[in-house]
């Protein structure tokens, strides 16, 4: 009997993954601001660089990031050009090291 029980004990002894989920991003969503010179973002698990992006654009939908994001763990910031007084959308998509892929938006605002 004690040989059946140890295989379901280690079963359950697996640890659960959870997907990268955005715990905090700089600018934070909504926010009003002075022009940043990059976007931070933070997340709740350690990202896979290579399958990992961020885009940043502008009331027109035209790009205003500075290419490539920095990628360390779990956190992922982009540059972004001079930005204007208007509203911003910042696009992410993530893999995390548990080979889950999330996604999400939000925007800022900088000016008054």
């Amino acid at each position: 009997m004690h040989r059946i029980l140890l295989p379901g004990l280690l079963l359950l002894a697996t640890p659960a993954f959870a997907h990268a989920r955005l715990v905090s991003s700089d600018p934070a969503a909504n926010a009003r601001i002075k022009p940043p010179g990059q976007i931070k973002l933070l997340f709740s698990e350690k990202l896979e660089p290579a399958f990992s992006s961020v885009e940043v654009s502008d009331a027109n939908g035209a790009r205003v990031d500075q290419g490539k994001p920095r990628i360390s763990a779990s956190t992922m910031r982009v540059g972004v050009k001079p930005l204007p007084p208007g509203t911003y959308r910042v696009r992410w998509q993530v893999l995390s090291v548990d080979t889950h892929t999330t996604e999400g938006n939000f925007t800022f605002r900088v000016g008054p």
